[in-house]
């Protein structure tokens, strides 16, 4: 019986995403006049309000792009909210237009909740944060075993943590949560020895914790775990659109387009930035998008390229100070590749 129900729930959430998706998202945007992104409920560095209350981050800069490629204003865009289970329902519903919030792209996700993603903003992978103070000698997650390990339930870092341990025949106690706060409150008083998740969400959350320096997060990577940006199935147009998006800010720094040259750059004579800048005649590309032509220049002048949007946020210009790594261009060592504007 509870094979039926759980297969007839299924079914009504594939229908309800199919429906919600066949719709013509960008003209629901347009004639709403925002995109309504889904985001955290409050990860420093790539989805936090501010002291003004107002969204910032790595995720919610990948949200003002896709606003700067529809309307040419960033500030188009609204936030909403959501922890690691209301986030797919949330977006099957049609809550909200897309997912902007550091998760990963799996099958599952892409077959049976009936989502799309659209890219890899975030090439990162799961890793273990100890209190050094309270576990002095410990620099491997191998010599972990018999700890409290907190996670949070619904995500993939809890069967990752799970794979991890058995294949290394260790033994742990989970001490699981919903919500992020409640994680990030419970390894903070001390009710676990380790706290496990994405290794750019445990540099995030030491920023918050009472005594950030006394933590240090471990060098293994157990997983991998490609962070982006997921709309519905169904609206192809709509995927394009943030797909292209994302894109459009890797080409740019590729190019070398940045929000203080932009405007010089539209007089170049480089055939590829003209193109991507909406300036070689007879182009279409934003046309057959749904946007006008100058929906790069838009998202770079207005929110910037890959790499300016990175190291602000997150990276060596942020508290967070994360490398760039895998995530530097493909030109550079790292795997970031754009396909092609053309």
């Amino acid at each position: 019986m509870k094979k039926l129900v759980t297969g007839i729930l299924g079914s009504a959430a594939l229908a309800l995403s199919a429906t919600a998706g066949s719709a013509a998202t960008l003209d629901d945007v347009k004639e709403k006049g925002y995109v309504q992104c889904g985001v955290s409920t409050g990860l420093a560095g790539f989805s936090a309000p501010n002291d003004q209350g107002e969204w910032e981050g790595f995720d919610v800069e990948l949200c003002r792009a896709v606003a700067a490629a529809v309307f040419g204003d960033a500030e188009a865009a609204r936030f909403t909210p959501t922890n690691a289970t209301e986030r797919f329902t949330a977006l099957q519903s049609g809550e909200i237009d897309v997912l902007t919030r550091n998760t990963t792209w799996t099958t599952s996700r892409d077959t049976s909740l009936g989502f799309n993603f659209a890219g890899v903003n975030y090439y990162d992978g799961q890793g273990f944060m100890i209190n050094a103070a309270n576990l002095p000698g410990i620099n491997s997650a191998l010599q972990l075993s018999g700890a409290a390990v907190c996670v949070q339930t619904g995500t993939t870092t809890e069967l990752n943590l799970a794979d991890y341990f058995r294949a290394n025949n260790m033994e742990y106690n989970p001490v699981v949560f919903q919500a992020l706060e409640e994680v990030n409150a419970a390894y903070d008083s001390g009710r676990c020895d380790v706290y496990t998740t994405d290794q750019s969400g445990l540099y995030a959350i030491r920023l918050t914790l009472t005594a950030p320096d006394d933590h240090v997060v471990l060098p293994e990577i157990i997983s991998k775990e490609p962070l982006g940006p997921a709309v519905r199935h169904g609206d192809d147009q709509w995927l394009d659109v943030v797909k292209w998006t994302l894109y459009a800010m890797i080409q740019a720094e590729e190019l070398g387009i940045t929000q203080a040259n932009v405007d010089e750059m539209v007089g170049s004579d480089n055939p590829e930035i003209k193109r991507v800048l909406g300036e070689e005649e007879g182009s279409k590309l934003g046309a057959d998008l749904g946007l006008e032509e100058k929906w790069v220049y838009n998202i770079v002048k207005e929110v910037g390229n890959y790499g300016e949007v990175f190291e602000r946020t997150i990276g060596q210009e942020s508290p967070l100070k994360i490398a760039r790594g895998l995530n530097q261009l493909w030109t550079k060592g790292g795997i970031q590749y754009a396909m092609p504007i053309r």
